[in-house]
Protein backbone atom coordinates (compact mmCIF):
# COMPACT_ATOMS: atom_id res chain seq x y z
CA UNK A 1 0.00 0.00 0.00
CA UNK A 2 1.07 3.54 -0.72
CA UNK A 3 -0.42 6.08 1.68
CA UNK A 4 -0.51 8.86 -0.91
CA UNK A 5 -2.10 6.71 -3.68
CA UNK A 6 -5.80 7.39 -4.19
CA UNK A 7 -6.37 3.84 -5.45
CA UNK A 8 -4.70 2.37 -2.37
CA UNK A 9 -6.96 4.59 -0.27
CA UNK A 10 -9.98 3.19 -2.14
CA UNK A 11 -8.75 -0.37 -1.51
CA UNK A 12 -8.34 0.47 2.20
CA UNK A 13 -11.87 1.86 2.34
CA UNK A 14 -10.68 5.36 3.21
CA UNK A 15 -12.18 6.82 0.04
CA UNK A 16 -15.58 5.62 -1.20
CA UNK A 17 -16.05 4.10 -4.64
CA UNK A 18 -18.83 2.62 -6.66
CA UNK A 19 -17.39 -0.88 -6.45
CA UNK A 20 -18.68 -3.29 -9.09
CA UNK A 21 -16.40 -6.26 -8.39
CA UNK A 22 -13.98 -7.35 -5.70
CA UNK A 23 -12.02 -10.46 -4.84
CA UNK A 24 -8.87 -11.12 -2.82
CA UNK A 25 -6.57 -9.65 -5.49
CA UNK A 26 -8.58 -7.14 -7.53
CA UNK A 27 -10.94 -4.23 -7.09
CA UNK A 28 -13.12 -2.81 -9.89
CA UNK A 29 -15.14 0.37 -9.62
CA UNK A 30 -16.78 2.99 -11.79
CA UNK A 31 -14.39 5.71 -12.93
CA UNK A 32 -15.03 8.98 -11.05
CA UNK A 33 -14.53 10.88 -14.33
CA UNK A 34 -16.19 8.53 -16.82
CA UNK A 35 -15.62 8.72 -20.55
CA UNK A 36 -18.91 6.84 -21.05
CA UNK A 37 -21.67 5.30 -18.95
CA UNK A 38 -20.25 2.20 -17.24
CA UNK A 39 -16.58 3.25 -17.57
CA UNK A 40 -14.93 0.85 -15.13
CA UNK A 41 -11.44 0.81 -13.62
CA UNK A 42 -9.83 -2.52 -12.65
CA UNK A 43 -6.85 -2.47 -10.28
CA UNK A 44 -4.66 -4.93 -8.42
CA UNK A 45 -5.10 -4.39 -4.69
CA UNK A 46 -1.33 -4.29 -4.01
CA UNK A 47 0.35 -1.07 -5.12
CA UNK A 48 2.31 -1.33 -8.38
CA UNK A 49 2.84 1.83 -10.43
CA UNK A 50 3.28 0.48 -13.99
CA UNK A 51 3.40 -2.80 -15.90
CA UNK A 52 7.14 -2.99 -15.33
CA UNK A 53 6.44 -2.98 -11.57
CA UNK A 54 3.60 -5.50 -11.74
CA UNK A 55 4.68 -9.10 -11.05
CA UNK A 56 3.07 -11.68 -13.33
CA UNK A 57 1.27 -13.33 -10.42
CA UNK A 58 -0.38 -9.98 -9.56
CA UNK A 59 -1.21 -9.29 -13.21
CA UNK A 60 -3.06 -12.53 -13.88
CA UNK A 61 -6.03 -11.68 -11.62
CA UNK A 62 -6.29 -8.21 -13.18
CA UNK A 63 -6.56 -9.66 -16.67
CA UNK A 64 -8.96 -12.36 -15.48
CA UNK A 65 -11.19 -9.64 -13.99
CA UNK A 66 -11.02 -7.58 -17.19
CA UNK A 67 -11.98 -10.68 -19.17
CA UNK A 68 -14.88 -11.42 -16.83
CA UNK A 69 -16.15 -7.85 -16.48
CA UNK A 70 -15.92 -6.54 -20.05
CA UNK A 71 -19.07 -8.31 -21.34
CA UNK A 72 -20.85 -7.64 -18.03
CA UNK A 73 -20.16 -3.89 -18.27
CA UNK A 74 -21.18 -3.81 -21.94
CA UNK A 75 -24.46 -5.59 -21.14
CA UNK A 76 -25.19 -3.37 -18.12
CA UNK A 77 -25.18 -0.21 -20.24
CA UNK A 78 -26.33 -1.80 -23.53
CA UNK A 79 -23.04 -0.87 -25.22
CA UNK A 80 -22.23 -1.89 -28.77
CA UNK A 81 -18.58 -2.56 -27.94
CA UNK A 82 -15.79 -1.40 -25.62
CA UNK A 83 -12.19 -0.31 -25.45
CA UNK A 84 -10.05 -2.07 -22.86
CA UNK A 85 -6.87 -0.14 -22.24
CA UNK A 86 -4.02 0.81 -19.91
CA UNK A 87 -2.19 4.12 -19.75
CA UNK A 88 1.28 2.95 -18.78
CA UNK A 89 3.37 5.79 -17.38
CA UNK A 90 2.93 9.54 -17.15
CA UNK A 91 3.93 10.21 -20.78
CA UNK A 92 1.12 7.86 -21.86
CA UNK A 93 -1.48 9.74 -19.83
CA UNK A 94 -1.40 7.67 -16.63
CA UNK A 95 -2.63 10.13 -14.01
CA UNK A 96 -2.72 7.83 -10.98
CA UNK A 97 0.55 5.95 -10.38
CA UNK A 98 -1.14 2.62 -9.60
CA UNK A 99 -1.45 0.28 -12.58
CA UNK A 100 -5.07 0.08 -13.72
CA UNK A 101 -7.09 -1.07 -16.68
CA UNK A 102 -10.07 0.73 -18.15
CA UNK A 103 -13.20 -0.79 -19.62
CA UNK A 104 -14.78 2.00 -21.66
CA UNK A 105 -18.15 1.09 -23.15
CA UNK A 106 -18.59 2.27 -26.73
CA UNK A 107 -21.74 3.14 -28.61
CA UNK A 108 -22.45 3.58 -32.33
CA UNK A 109 -21.88 7.22 -33.22
CA UNK A 110 -20.29 8.16 -29.87
CA UNK A 111 -17.54 10.11 -31.60
CA UNK A 112 -14.73 8.14 -29.98
CA UNK A 113 -11.92 6.58 -31.92
CA UNK A 114 -9.85 3.44 -32.03
CA UNK A 115 -6.54 2.98 -30.24
CA UNK A 116 -4.82 4.01 -33.48
CA UNK A 117 -6.29 7.52 -33.10
CA UNK A 118 -4.42 8.24 -29.84
CA UNK A 119 -1.45 9.85 -31.55
CA UNK A 120 -3.37 11.65 -34.28
CA UNK A 121 -0.98 10.44 -36.98
CA UNK A 122 0.67 7.13 -37.72
CA UNK A 123 4.43 6.85 -37.23
CA UNK A 124 6.36 7.19 -40.49
CA UNK A 125 8.80 4.25 -40.31
CA UNK A 126 10.54 2.54 -43.21
CA UNK A 127 11.17 -1.21 -43.47
CA UNK A 128 14.71 -0.96 -42.06
CA UNK A 129 13.48 0.93 -38.99
CA UNK A 130 10.66 -1.58 -38.45
CA UNK A 131 13.08 -4.51 -38.80
CA UNK A 132 15.49 -2.90 -36.32
CA UNK A 133 12.75 -2.24 -33.75
CA UNK A 134 11.35 -5.76 -34.14
CA UNK A 135 14.82 -7.26 -33.64
CA UNK A 136 15.49 -5.17 -30.49
CA UNK A 137 12.15 -6.15 -28.97
CA UNK A 138 12.54 -9.81 -29.92
CA UNK A 139 16.10 -9.98 -28.54
CA UNK A 140 15.11 -8.32 -25.26
CA UNK A 141 12.05 -10.57 -24.84
CA UNK A 142 14.06 -13.80 -25.03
Amino acid sequence: MSEDCIFCQIVAGDIPSRTVYEDDDVLAFLDANPLAPGHTVVIPKPHHETFADLPADAGRPVFAALHRLTPVVEDAVDADASNVAFNNGEAAGQEIPHVHGHIVPRFEGDGGGAVHTIMGELADLDDDELDDIAARISDAAE
